[in-house]
């Protein structure tokens, strides 16, 4: 048994490795075959391990740190906000929840109004789908192949990718369809135009085939996170608006991890000028220093609940201390220009080095993005396209991107890597030159990628 006396402000870092192995069981991972890094402190961009390595973080750790480690102002009201109450149950109305509700439903769109708490994103896409049905009374749910909604059981389901394969069968009535990826098109289109067209015509398929009359929403992440960074093309969200307003069904954006400030916008589809009809968040609403997620609602959907009872509810939901660093963090956000400073970095920044790196590296098949939610495409052949590991690869066959991960680390940055992609997304108070050190360091480890590459 372990020693409950022990301080864990003296471990040293083996004792948290080993502590760790011990009673830690992690996510996404088999037991044995993983030894996680030690991390004893972090600040701004960076994160330090127990034996003084210093790490520019690339990664926001799960793409959610956007105010960056440790700001003291969102510490501080943390710690304000502890010390006057740590904890109240929703059902009873406390300032801060109303203060951040009321904050989030400004920065929204259109009139999304109303703020549904949870604690996360896979929580938040849980009740959103729920609102979605029960305003409907429709029972499907449409969602992309290329896309991550979260892990419990019904966010998998509507999951794309092949980490929901080992939860199947689970949550009925949800059907997959393909989104728009110029770069690997479903539909071969030559152009952004042509790709936004022939995924809306496909998308206009598959609810005929389905039944208009039987889907309750269309769910999509605004921009792919972990399967692309797949940004729509032009015209794209508003065909899918269309399409929802012809047909009666829900809109929804996940902006889980695309909004506050990822993508250079307060929410991704500011970019667009579409206003869906829920929109999911959580991540960098307060960059997880408290978990916090929720469901932006419009007028119409929260009116169906007016003399209705909604049968849906959390404990924690709006957690006074999640909140209170929600209202503090869109404040700092606020006050130091950070969506704008955001938006520069992909415009001015980023976008002009990975346009370098594509050029001066075979094995760079495309870059693409923009805020910080930038990609970089690995590929063996540019010609052919064919990825640098093969889709889903694991153990050996993955080969490549962990050499690729691992020269990245030996340099002090922290990568993002998924499939034959290393992602660009550091936090959005990342300074330019702490983005062109990380972008260099990615320069030097793509002689890893290039040694695998087998086209002309």
């Amino acid at each position: 048994m372990t020693d409950t006396t022990t301080d864990t402000l003296h471990l040293s870092g083996e004792d948290v490795r080993r502590l760790d192995h011990d009673h830690v069981f992690h996510s996404w991972s088999a037991q044995e075959l993983i030894s996680p890094l030690p991390i004893a402190s972090a600040s701004g961009s960076h994160f330090t391990d127990f034996e003084g390595h210093r790490y520019l973080d690339f990664s926001s750790q799960l793409v959610n740190v956007n105010i960056g480690h440790q700001h003291p102002k969102l510490v501080a009201a943390i710690a304000e906000q502890a010390s006057r109450l740590c904890t109240i149950q929703p059902a009873f109305a406390v300032d801060v929840r109303s203060e951040a509700a009321r904050l989030i439903a400004e920065l929204a769109p259109g009139s999304l109004n109303k703020v549904f708490f949870t604690n996360g994103g896979a929580d938040a896409i849980e009740n959103a789908v729920r609102l979605a049905r029960l305003h409907t009374g429709r029972h499907k749910v449409l969602s992309a192949y290329r896309s991550y909604h979260g892990a419990t059981a019904g966010s998998i389901t509507l999951t794309g990718d092949p980490r929901r394969w080992a939860s199947e069968p689970s949550m009925p009535g949800v059907v997959h369809f393909w989104g728009p990826y110029l770069y690997r098109s479903a539909f071969h289109a030559q152009s952004d135009a042509e790709e936004s067209t022939f995924a809306l015509e496909h998308l206009r398929d598959v609810i005929t085939f389905e039944g208009p009359q039987t889907i309750a929403a269309i769910l999509l992440e605004t921009v792919v996170g972990t399967n692309g960074i797949l940004v729509p093309p032009d015209g794209y969200l508003a065909g899918v608006r269309a399409l929802c307003d012809e047909f009666g069904i829900v809109m929804i954006a996940d902006e889980v991890m695309a909004g506050f400030g990822r993508c250079g916008e307060w929410f991704a589809v500011d970019h667009w000028g579409v206003t869906p009809d829920l929109i999911t968040f959580a991540k960098g609403v307060n960059s997880g220093y408290v978990p916090l997620g929720g469901v932006v609602i419009s007028d119409e959907i929260a009116a169906s609940f007016a003399t209705k009872t909604y049968p849906g509810g959390l404990t924690y939901s709006g957690h006074p201390l999640a909140c209170a660093a929600a209202v503090a963090s869109i404040n700092i956000f606020r006050e130091e220009g950070i969506v704008e400073h955001a938006r520069h970095l992909g415009t001015e920044v980023i976008a002009g080095a990975l346009a370098e790196l594509q050029a001066r590296h075979p094995s760079v098949g495309d870059a693409r993005g923009l805020g910080v939610f930038w990609a970089i495409e690995l590929v063996r052949d540019r010609a052919t396209r064919e990825p640098l590991v093969p889709y889903n690869a694991s153990g050996a066959a993955a080969g490549p991107m962990n050499e690729f991960a691992a020269a990245c680390k030996e340099r002090g940055l922290w990568p993002f890597t998924h499939f034959n992609r290393t992602h660009v997304t550091p936090p959005c108070t990342t300074s330019a030159e702490e983005v062109r050190e990380g972008i260099a360091i990615i320069d030097e480890a793509l002689a890893v990628a290039d040694r695998y590459y087998t086209g002309d």
